[in-house]
């Protein structure tokens, strides 16, 4: 019902604003159920004080990147602020796509470089763009999260579960579930294949994330020929649900969707947990940017310091379930919880956490965090990456495959029912990577 209402206001906002300033609109294209979207008339009106000017918010949505960035490459709309994922940050970079973003906000608040966690400031300064780029001049982090493995402590070892090498093990035939997303996958398993030259030095994770080869391809390629005839689906979405339902053992899957599956499976009396495995793992991001095209650049910069301060970071978490990129004092007050051991998290929110009580499938212990690194858009060879993944994935799914499907369909209706009145939403985003 929220989502329905947030199309029909983007609908008449757009038809009224017809005899509107194009300065007094401010057009934003998010994620979808990536907001507390009563945040949103709160920063009309905040802008408005700290401006003395006017701004009306069309809000609209998404549920690829790839469909975002075709009308920003296009110049078909001229959206103010949207919110890609890295590697589309990276393309958008190396594609002169993006303005940068003015931290000027006369007598307001910097709160986006007051509250930026410096791990994710690391992050973005690895991110790859044009030659004298830096990501952080033009993207703010909003959310981010890791991939891991999600699993059925009933049937799968806290052992087994810690390395990647579980998706291959035909004691599980029928019981995994891996992510559509070729570049996830991809990247889990080369780390998992280049462990030797990872320990001996050869190689590090980040340059690991850099090759894009023929001979890393085909070698990915051959580990998920094996993996195949054991995988029950290739899914964007109905994973975590197959998980909690006890339908599925195992799924390659993110951290959102990680903590979604294990609330809600544990109200059932299933008990799943997520590892991050040992050989490593990759962290994404996703972030606000200014697009070239925008109209109105000084709304869409004020907005993206308002989505920085720390309540409204707060109430965004709460109401999406993802991880804040903001290292803020009271973001860490807010989701501390007594019921999870003590963990390291200096690393994200500075030397006084060093012994914080959060949920460790959101924010990774720093021996964890350690062991991980973040992928790159692949450029021009971003076709071969498709075209290796539909081979894996061969033209027709296996029987098992077109089941679940079916059952999941059949589910995911009554489910969606269930969850839209009994309970909020606790992460799930369809990202597309």
């Amino acid at each position: 019902m929220k989502k329905t209402l947030s199309i029909l206001a983007a609908a008449a906002l757009l038809l009224c604003g017809c005899g509107q300033d194009r300065d007094q609109i401010l057009k934003v294209y998010n994620w979808s159920d990536y907001i507390d979207e009563s945040v949103i008339p709160e920063f009309e009106e905040w802008y408005h004080e700290q401006t003395g000017e006017t701004v009306r918010v069309i809000y609209q949505t998404f549920d690829v990147n790839e469909t975002m960035l075709s009308k920003i490459e296009k110049g078909q709309e001229d959206y103010d602020v949207v919110c890609p994922s890295d590697y589309i940050i990276e393309r958008m970079l190396q594609s002169d796509l993006l303005l940068p973003i003015d931290r000027d906000f006369g007598d307001t608040p910097n709160y986006i470089d007051a509250n930026l966690a410096p791990y994710i400031r690391a992050c973005f300064d690895k991110m790859v763009g044009k030659p004298g780029q830096n990501a952080n001049d033009y993207a703010v982090g909003y959310m981010w999260g890791t991939t891991g493995l999600l699993y059925n402590a009933k049937y799968v070892t806290d052992e087994e579960a810690s390395s990647w090498d579980i998706l291959r093990n035909p004691k599980f035939a029928d019981k995994i579930f891996i992510k559509d997303s070729a570049r996830d996958v991809f990247s889990q398993v080369i780390i998992y294949l280049r462990q030797d030259d990872l320990k001996s030095g050869k190689v590090t994770l980040d340059e690991l994330m850099l090759d894009s080869s023929d001979e890393a391809m085909a070698a990915v390629e051959a580990f998920m020929r094996q993996v195949k005839p054991l995988v029950a689906g290739w899914e964007a979405d109905f994973g975590k649900d197959q998980m909690t339902q006890e339908r599925g053992w195992i799924s390659l899957n993110w951290s959102g969707d990680g903590v979604w599956a294990i609330e809600e499976a544990a109200e059932v009396g299933v008990d799943l947990r997520y590892s991050l495995p040992k050989e490593g793992f990759t962290v994404w991001f996703d972030g606000w940017v200014i697009p070239k095209y925008a109209k109105n650049v000084k709304a869409a910069k004020y907005w993206i310091n308002f989505m920085s301060r720390p309540d409204i970071v707060i109430r965004n978490v709460e109401e999406t379930g993802y991880v804040s990129v903001s290292g803020a004092p009271e973001v860490l007050e807010a989701f501390t919880d007594e019921e999870y051991d003590p963990i390291n998290l200096t690393y994200f929110f500075g030397p006084q956490a060093d012994s914080a009580c959060v949920n460790p499938v959101l924010y990774p212990d720093r021996a964890d965090i350690e062991r991980s690194t973040q992928e790159h858009d692949w450029g021009a060879r971003t076709p071969q990456l498709v075209e290796m993944w539909s081979r894996v994935k061969g033209e027709s799914a296996n029987a098992m495959t077109g089941i679940v499907i079916g059952v999941a369909i059949l589910a995911a209706l009554g489910f969606a029912l269930y969850k839209r009145f009994a309970s909020k939403r606790r992460g799930g985003k369809k990202r597309r990577r």
